[in-house]
């Protein structure tokens, strides 16, 4: 009875994290033919059906989106909390964790992950990027080239749906693109602005995994066209943009080899000494609290970042006491994130004749443009910069009476109105790290994760060099009331954290190969954003889902060679 049981727990293959990058993980092993269980530590968010409030106006909501005194309790973060979005917040106690220097932890704990609720921008990484930290000395050097992995790009971009244009940057490689959303005319003039000053940056329309112009591919997963609503972070009824949900997740689930099992919190991986392999997972059920061992000849972490540290410091064994293939003790540090800090604004008083019509759910970009070629900057690396343009309406509410009516029902256009913000590179440092409690622990009995992590000198500057840049930038354009500003937000507030699980050459100094694989146990696959050297510029997720659909067509090719 006991072996029988075992085997109904058993697979060819186990992914952790049903996000972007497991997404992708149980799509590509799925179409492959192997039986791949995927374990999801939170509630189960069928595409369409388990969207409550998407497509809802503001008056559908009893407090027009604001979300009332006794519903915020539990909530760390309840001033940003919207009626909207509330199924997908996260109450506190669900993973209590330790700041042992502040820090912001965005998750998203339900199926699909914080794929229904990210920005969407997918631009690529170039070699600018793979070569960085070689380049300019820091971390290790990552072990591809942008030629190792741009037919996964072009890959994943065609399944996913990416809108934008062929810009022809060698620090932004062309994507496989339809047709982008159009600019608004002050981001058109401000385009044209930066073309005639400066012969160093361009301004681009992001790249947004958005159906534009839905192809085959996109209409075989049931995805329409994006209806630019805007309410993407309520889900998409309508698959307008990328999600596991209404794309990857529903793919795998039609081959008839998934087995999806929400609220599953992994608590460790096992590893077998005499195997010299990992064997399976050992789960803690939320609802229940028992635990369950599942069994797999390979298997992917893809928990989120910090998540995917935590799960592998906590797979101890006699062979691994630091953590599963943590033979070097890096595993948790060198944790890096972006930098949002800097933001700018300013009105343009042309355009008096025109005005915004509609919704646009993407915004313009100007790619990185220091220390590209050479070190021109008394920091390290460099940033991007997010534009957005547009004109309201406003009322002069300083009165009241029938003069505030009269107002309020008969508004005016005010000044074009443009802003921006920073994103920007942080270097990996050592200090910078997360590991376990070794006396706290979560409801589940789980080790707590503390946070320690912090701002170096290298962003303070790179923040001033942005406030100064954007300043001029605006000036130059003839925009008045410019304004910038250090929004001084803490690590984390902008998400995107990466690393702890780094890839590298040498297994002295990094934990993955090339293929994504830990150095010390090769059945285990790490891809999501623990497995980054470096953070880049760019919003990550594209670059994540690539290296994912890349390892788990290397794992099964290795499967199949009988080598795993």
């Amino acid at each position: 009875m006991l072996q029988d049981s075992k085997d109904k727990r058993t697979y060819d293959a186990i992914v952790i994290g049903s996000g972007a990058s497991g997404g992708w993980a149980a799509k590509e092993l799925c179409e492959k033919g192997l039986k791949t269980l995927v374990l999801e530590r939170g509630r189960d968010v069928k595409h369409i059906k388990d969207y409550p409030t998407a497509s809802k106006a503001p008056w559908d909501f009893e407090f027009r989106d604001s979300v009332p005194i006794e519903k915020r309790i539990g909530y760390g973060n309840a001033r940003f909390l919207r009626e909207s979005s509330l199924p997908f917040a996260l109450k506190d106690d669900e993973q209590p964790f330790i700041q042992e220097k502040p820090f912001r932890w965005f998750r998203g704990y339900h199926v699909g992950g914080k794929s229904l609720l990210w920005a969407r921008q997918t631009q690529r990484w170039s070699d600018f990027d793979y070569e960085g930290p070689a380049r300019d000395g820091f971390a290790v050097d990552w072990p591809i080239r942008y030629k190792d992995v741009e037919e996964w790009y072009t890959y994943v971009e065609k399944f996913a749906g990416v809108s934008g244009n062929r810009d022809g940057l060698a620090v932004l490689p062309d994507s496989e693109v339809m047709p982008a959303f159009e600019q608004s005319c002050i981001e058109q003039y401000f385009q044209e602005s930066i073309k005639k000053n400066y012969s160093d940056r361009v301004m681009i329309q992001g790249r947004c995994a958005h159906l534009t112009d839905p192809q085959q591919i996109h209409i075989d997963q049931g995805r329409g066209k994006c209806q630019n609503q805007t309410m993407c972070n309520r889900g998409c009824i309508y698959g307008g943009y990328f999600s596991s949900n209404a794309s990857t997740i529903p793919w795998a689930m039609k081959t008839g080899n998934m087995t999806m099992r929400p609220n599953a919190v992994v608590h460790s991986v096992i590893y077998d000494d005499a195997k010299g392999k990992a064997t399976g997972v050992r789960v803690i059920d939320a609802e229940s609290k028992d635990i369950i061992e599942f069994y797999a000849r390979i298997i992917f972490v893809n928990a989120s970042t910090l998540n995917s540290n935590a799960i592998l410091l906590n797979s101890t064994s006699s062979r691994f006491p630091m953590g599963l293939g943590n033979d070097n003790g890096i595993m948790g540090k060198y944790i890096a994130w972006h930098n949002y800090r800097g933001k700018g604004n300013a009105e343009y008083e042309g355009f008096q004749d025109k005005r915004t019509d509609g919704r646009n759910p993407d915004h313009s970009y100007i790619p990185r443009f220091r220390n590209v070629h050479k070190q021109e900057t008394d920091f390290l690396r460099g940033y991007a910069i997010g534009i957005g343009g547009g004109r309201g309406q406003r009322s002069d509410t300083s009165m009241i009476g029938d003069e505030l009516r009269d107002n309020l029902l008969d508004r005016e256009y005010g000044n074009w109105n443009i802003s921006s913000w920073m994103m920007g590179e942080t270097v990996p440092v050592e200090s910078n790290h997360v590991r376990l409690s070794r006396d706290m622990k979560d409801k589940y009995g789980i080790p707590q994760l503390i946070v320690s992590v912090e701002w170096q000198e290298n962003d303070d500057k790179m923040v001033q060099d942005y406030l100064e840049q954007q300043q001029e930038m605006f000036e130059k354009a003839g925009f008045i009331n410019v304004r910038v500003n250090d929004s001084h937000s803490l690590p984390g507030s902008d998400i995107h954290e990466v690393g702890g699980v780094r890839m590298g050459r040498d297994p002295k100094t990094s934990l993955l190969n090339e293929w994504n694989q830990l150095h010390a146990c090769k059945n285990v696959f790490v891809s999501d954003g623990a497995c980054m050297t470096s953070t880049g510029t760019q919003n990550p997720t594209l670059t994540f889902m690539m290296l994912t659909a890349r390892a788990a067509n290397h794992a099964v090719d290795e499967l199949n060679k009988l080598n795993l």
